[in-house]
Order: C-alpha cells, then structure tokens, then sequence
C-alpha cells in the first residue's frame, strides 16, 4: 500500500514537471544562463550609457561621479535588478499581470510598469533611426557630411527621412521579438553583445592613445583626458552639488540596468527555475557597470582632448555633433573610427530596443492569450503609429514647451515630453511601489526565498533587506520630487 502510495506521488509529481516544462517551453525561455544575462547585459547597455554617462561624469566631479555611482550599482542597484527578476521567475508572467499574479491588490502596478516600455519604444526607435542614420553615412563614405553646421538638425527635422531610417530600425527589432526568446533575443543577444564589447574596448584603448596640440601650444594626450574621467574632483563641493551627484548617479543608474520599465520582470520569467539567480544578477550588475565604464573611457578622453570639458558636457548632441568633429579631427583615420563607433551604438540601441519591445508583446500575451506573432505585430504598429508623431515633432507639429527637467535656455518637444512621462514620473513610481509592495507587504523573505531556491547563498542579504525597505524608498521618493520639479538641491 505504501509502495503502491509512493508511485502515485512520484507520477503525480512527474506530471506537474512535465506541465510546468511543457508551460515553459510553450512560453519560451532563454536556453541556459548565459543568455539569459547577455540579454539582460544587453538590454542595460543602451544609448544613455553612450552619451548620458560621460556627460555627467563631467558635470559631477569625474571621478566622484564613478564613485558614487559604483557605489549605487552594488546596493540601489543589485537590489531592484534582483527584486525584479524574481518576481518574474516566481510568477512566470511578464509586468503587466506578474505583480497582479504576486498580490492580488497589487495588481494596479502591473499597467503603470507596462506603460513605461510602451511610451519610451517609440521615441528610442526614433533616435535608433538617428543612429542608423550616421552609421549608414559613415558607411557610405560620407563621414565630412557629418560635421557640416546643420547636419544633424537638419536630418532631424525633415519630413521623410527620420521616419524612413525609424520604420527600418523598428523593422529589424520586430524580427528578432518575432522569433521568440531562444531563436529571437538570445540568438542575437549571443552574437551581437561580445561584439559590442570588443568594439567598446578596441576604442576605449585608441581614445588613450590619442594625442593633439593647441594653438597656445600645449599637448592634451588620452590620458589627460582619462585622469579627468577617473580621479574625483572635488574643487568647490558641497553638500548641495554632492546631493545632486548622488541623484544624477541614481538617475543614470535607471537607465543603465533597465529596472522600473517591465524589461527585468520580463525576461526573468523566461529564466529557468534550476538557474543560479544570484550568480546571473551578479554577472549582470558586474556586465553593465564594466560597460557604463568603459563607455566613458571610450569617449571622455577622446573628447577632451579635441574639444576639452566643455565639449564632453553636450549631453545627447554630444554623439551627433561633437563625436563626427572628433573623429574629423583624428584625420585618415577618423572616418574608420566613426563607423566602427556607430556600428557599436547601432548594436547598443538594438539590444535595448528589442528588450523593451519584448516587456510589452510578453505582456499582451500574457494578458489576453495572444499568439507571439500577433502581439509583436499589433504593438509594432502602435510603436510605428507613436513614432511619426514624435518625428513630426520635429518638423510639422513643432512646437517649444518647458518641463520640469528641461534645461536652462533650452525647450522640450514632444520627445522630450515622452521621455519624462516615463522616466521621471512612472518609473520611480514603479519602482517605489515595487519596493513597498517587497519590503513592507510581502516581505523581503518573499524574494531571497526564490533567488536561494536551490540552495544559493544571497551574500548581501542583510544589505538587500535595508535597501528595499527603507534606503530605496526614501532615494526613489526624493529622485520623483526632483523631478517633478518640487525639490532641488
């Protein structure tokens, strides 16, 4: 009878593990480890590593910047990218219906956290077709065309063509989402990010070895420019330009691991459960912040030497006008570099892309059943629709407006409008809701018990519990009241 009791259990068990990989198979699910965190690597190495890191490297003291944004990246950082993947592998459903799935009353952050991807998909296929846009002309031999006054500003605001190179950038991370997670994002996650990284470092180490004399006659070599980049400068600091530091750093550092817009939450319900979670958000964490470094190698020194401090503060203008001039002034060589620099930020921008369109097809198929084919259709259509409006933001529906974070003397349009909707508004909200829903509700028990679920050991444990419960909450709330313009430092 006992025998005859165990057999049972054993196939009623066998049974639920052939459902539950029958489920994940017929879902999709990255093929190992390994491609679960170059996908993931990939997603976070974006365009705000490219021209966003370096800018505020400079603005905030060089090295105090790195610093503090280090610093952010072992305790803020490791503990939103850890929550998120958990809560995507414990639920197996992407943001939009995961937290729902986790807390029934929680439900309500599932839309908010899926509205991010959905906003900023069609504005950073915009600027994937800007980047496309320079790569081809580089290609094409026509890299002095660049670094003609009003080239950039005159591409952006014509009629056609933006929406031309954003149709085709948008065409190809469509194809990728469409194939699926294994055929789809890890096959290219495979191939395109070691090439990232070795273009990233062959001109990370050219940018040090370049070298350029004034006309007052003094040197300014690579390094010079890496000693800017890495030793902190802390002339005139106070308690004031330090906050600000620190919230420019936590800022940047939303960007650079992709949390608070549905990406994690996504691709770790494709992370297998016998996967060592820990070991892969580590390799994460450790991938990304190589990269945001190496970005800043890549373009301080090579920057300041032809342009000095000034030129490394341009901010998004600083890839599309102040790198062609850099790369003009690096002579026969120059045009070589450049294309091999746009090559590398084309991969960038594709990888993240395709990420943020894969947080929202997962979700409508989650959510409504679809079949992968149909979602990635219909939201390509709704990201295309957005797309030419922010492109005709340019040009037939221009229009200069001020917001919150919009610089001193300058104007937003109707990029700029999506990009802080999303990102200085619902995505600290997602993330603080995050936090409160783990730290306070749940209990942070809730995620260390899926990460260790196979016997891991979670090494910052007890630092995990104090940021999601108390530092987090109170760094996201006083980053949503800058932003909103309430609070300054």
């Amino acid at each position: 009878m006992i025998t005859l009791l165990c057999i049972c259990l054993f196939r009623s068990g066998a049974v639920e593990r052939g459902v539950s990989i029958m489920e994940e198979k017929k879902r999709g699910s990255f093929g190992g480890s390994i491609g679960f965190v170059l996908a993931a690597a990939g997603s976070a190495v974006g365009l705000g590593n490219i021209w966003r890191f370096p800018a505020l490297a400079a603005k905030d003291g060089g090295g105090l910047f790195l610093v503090v944004y280090l610093v952010l990246a072992v305790t803020f950082g490791f503990t939103l990218l850890l929550t998120e993947v958990a809560i995507g592998r414990k639920t197996k459903q992407s943001p939009l219906t995961a937290y729902g799935k986790l807390h029934k009353q929680a439900g309500w952050i599932g839309p908010i956290a899926c509205a991010v991807p959905f906003i900023i998909m069609p504005y950073y296929c915009v600027i994937g077709g800007w980047v496309l846009k320079y790569f081809v002309t580089y290609l094409t031999g026509q890299a002095e065309a660049t670094t003609e006054v009003g080239f950039f500003g005159g591409f952006i605001t014509a009629q056609y063509e933006p929406i031309i190179y954003t149709v085709i950038f948008l065409l190809f991370c469509a194809v990728i989402i469409f194939a699926g997670v294994g055929k789809g994002i890890e096959r290219v996650s495979k191939v395109i990010m070691p090439v990232l990284l070795v273009l990233v470092v062959g001109i990370a180490i050219y940018s040090l070895t370049l070298k350029n004399t004034y006309t007052t006659g003094e040197t300014v070599t690579g390094m010079d420019g890496l000693k800017v980049y890495l030793v902190p400068n802390l002339e005139g600091l106070t308690f004031s330009k330090f906050m600000t530091t620190v919230m420019d750093a936590l800022g940047q550092l939303f960007y650079s691991i992709s949390v608070a817009m549905g990406i994690m939450v996504a691709y770790g319900s494709y992370v297998s459960d016998d996967t060592n979670m820990v070991k892969s958000v580590n390799q994460i964490e450790i991938f990304d912040t190589v990269v945001a470094f190496l970005a800043g190698v890549m373009i301080i020194p090579a920057v300041y030497v032809f342009s000095g401090v000034e030129g490394m503060q341009a901010g998004p203008s600083l890839m599309f006008v102040s790198l062609p001039k850099v790369f003009e002034a690096m002579g026969s060589v120059g045009p070589f570099i450049g294309a091999l620099f746009f090559l590398m930020v084309l991969f960038a921008a594709v990888t993240s892309a395709m990420s943020i369109l894969e947080a929202v097809v997962s979700s409508l198929i989650d959510k409504f059943k679809w079949k992968r084919g149909k979602a990635t259709i219909i939201e390509s259509l709704l990201a295309l629709g957005l797309a030419v409006v922010v492109c005709l933001g340019y040009n037939v529906w221009y229009f200069e407006t001020k917001l919150p974070n919009t610089p001193a003397g300058g104007s937003a349009q109707i990029l700029d409008f999506f990009d802080y909707i999303s990102n200085n508004v619902l995505m600290p909200i997602v993330a603080i809701t995050t936090c409160i829903m783990i730290g306070w509700v749940l209990k942070p028990q809730t995620v260390i018990d899926e990460v260790t679920r196979n016997g891991e050991r979670l090494g910052r444990k007890n630092l995990f519990i104090v940021m999601v419960k108390f530092i987090a909450p109170v760094l996201l709330f006083t980053l949503l009241l800058m932003a909103v313009g309430i609070l300054k430092f």
